[in-house]
């Protein structure tokens, strides 16, 4: 795939603004995986990684304290709902197994009362409950990105993609919330994200 700063830059700009997207936040695997596999999902406007669930001020991935490893969606609920996102989860770990070590333990966060409502009703459409599966079922409290070199992993590991966002002025804040970058990111990855045809000419 080639690609222009042209194309990058309008991408970016047609794509919808964060105050009309809802936000999900979960924790499957290791995080560059499923940052990967939802970015390439449709309706998924951004995707960034970091950190949640714990206490520690600040967390970084040397110095973790109580937190988990997470990915963060910001999507369109009138193309994907969150019950979409909710399947794919459930889908892509076991939730009746957990990990000791806290870092890799999968939850999944409700951001808002609404969500925890889905959350729950899909739980039970599944035969589960929150306190009877290994996966955690938390209030998300705060989010702290992770360092610039977790952003977009798949992506960066694409010297030629990354050439063209190096050309359009894009640094490390830019890449980790440019909704051009979470699609090429699932394409790194090995995704079919269908993104020729949404591309400006």
């Amino acid at each position: 795939m080639t690609l222009t700063q042209t194309q990058i830059r309008e991408y970016d700009r047609r794509a919808m603004d964060s105050a009309e997207t809802a936000t999900a936040t979960f924790r499957i695997g290791c995080f560059w995986g499923p940052d990967a596999q939802f970015g390439a999902m449709d309706g998924v406007v951004r995707t960034r990684i970091g950190y949640a669930g714990g206490t520690k001020l600040d967390p970084t991935y040397h110095a973790l304290g109580d937190h988990t490893e997470v990915f963060q969606l910001e999507f369109d609920s009138a193309t994907v709902a969150y019950r979409d996102l909710l399947n794919r989860v459930f889908k892509s770990h076991n939730p009746q197994h957990q990990t000791r070590k806290t870092q890799y333990q999968n939850i999944v966060f409700a951001g808002t009362e609404e969500q925890r409502a889905v959350l729950d009703e899909f739980l039970t459409t599944k035969g589960l409950t929150a306190d009877g599966i290994g996966t955690r079922i938390e209030q998300l409290s705060r989010f702290y990105p992770a360092e610039d070199y977790h952003q977009k992993y798949k992506l960066r590991s694409v010297s030629s993609l990354m050439d063209a966002f190096e050309t359009a002025g894009y640094g490390d804040d830019e890449l980790r919330e440019s909704p051009i970058a979470a699609k090429l990111n699932g394409y790194a990855g090995g995704h079919d994200v269908g993104i020729d045809e949404e591309l400006p000419t």
